[in-house]
């Protein structure tokens, strides 16, 4: 037989148990509890082996909980954040199965939860998060029926608030290239091409119209300097032909060349 020779108090509800064979083990306020450990007190090897499983498992589960406490977690990420913690596998089944019996992980709600956070606060499509939920450990069949409640109104409203910040962005450019690249920015942030088209048709472009002459007349002069090192009519093609793939139009580039050549031959 052996016998417990101290009982402490640890950090927080852990108390420090000294077996006469020399072993420390910490265990939990519950586990001094179920095993009523006293200064003492005999118990056998088979005893000390279970009070090290329970109290292997009540460090796991303090652990997840505190983890919990930050913000909604997965099953894959709590268990992940066990293993970190060197956390038997089996040990890490047991305190998920726990959880889950407690309400306290979820994946269903939390991928609810964070898919109307996302959609309330954040600037991403239902392509994107359904890769975030993924990779979160959330499956495939739950990614999609949770997705499958998000209206097609609330996707369209999103898509227009992110739109509008990109036109901001793109200023300077002409208003096919801001199109162009409002369309390329809404697609990498996970909106399908029929919502990103009803965002497109509802944007205000008269401010990005006024600015396109000026626009021109930018970067028509930045790339006049920088082709000035070919000839005449080469140069003008490169210029016109680089002005024309920004998405400016043909008359209004071949006026900025024919004022550009004139101004050059009078001098």
């Amino acid at each position: 037989m052996l016998t417990i020779v101290k009982v402490s108090k640890g950090r927080g509800n852990y108390y420090n148990i000294e077996v006469s064979n020399g072993e420390k083990v910490r265990v939990s306020e519950d586990t001094l509890i179920d095993f009523r450990l006293l200064k003492d007190q005999e118990i056998d090897q088979e005893t000390l082996t279970e009070i090290k499983n329970a109290s292997r498992q009540d460090i796991g589960f303090q652990l997840a909980l505190n983890y919990l406490s930050y913000q909604l977690r997965t099953e894959m990420e709590i268990r992940k954040y066990l293993k970190d913690n060197e956390i038997p596998k089996e040990d890490r089944h047991l305190i998920v199965q726990r959880l889950v019996e407690m309400n306290l992980l979820d994946d269903e709600n939390f991928a609810e939860s964070y898919v109307r956070t996302q959609m309330r606060l954040g600037d991403k499509g239902p392509k994107i998060l359904a890769q975030k939920l993924k990779q979160k450990g959330i499956s495939n069949q739950l990614v999609e029926t949770t997705l499958a409640k998000i209206s097609l109104s609330d996707q369209q409203d999103l898509a227009l608030q992110v739109a509008n910040k990109a036109l901001k962005k793109y200023r300077g450019k002409s208003s096919r290239e801001t199109t162009t690249k409002i369309f390329q920015y809404l697609l990498q942030k996970g909106f399908s091409g029929d919502v990103i088209d009803f965002a497109i048709a509802e944007l205000d472009f008269s401010d990005v119209i006024e600015q396109e002459s000026e626009a021109l007349i930018n970067q028509g002069e930045k790339l006049w300097r920088s082709n000035q090192r070919f000839e005449l009519s080469k140069r003008k093609q490169k210029v016109k032909q680089s002005l024309y793939q920004k998405g400016f139009q043909l008359d209004q580039i071949d006026t900025f060349i024919r004022e550009k050549e004139d101004a050059e031959t009078s001098e």
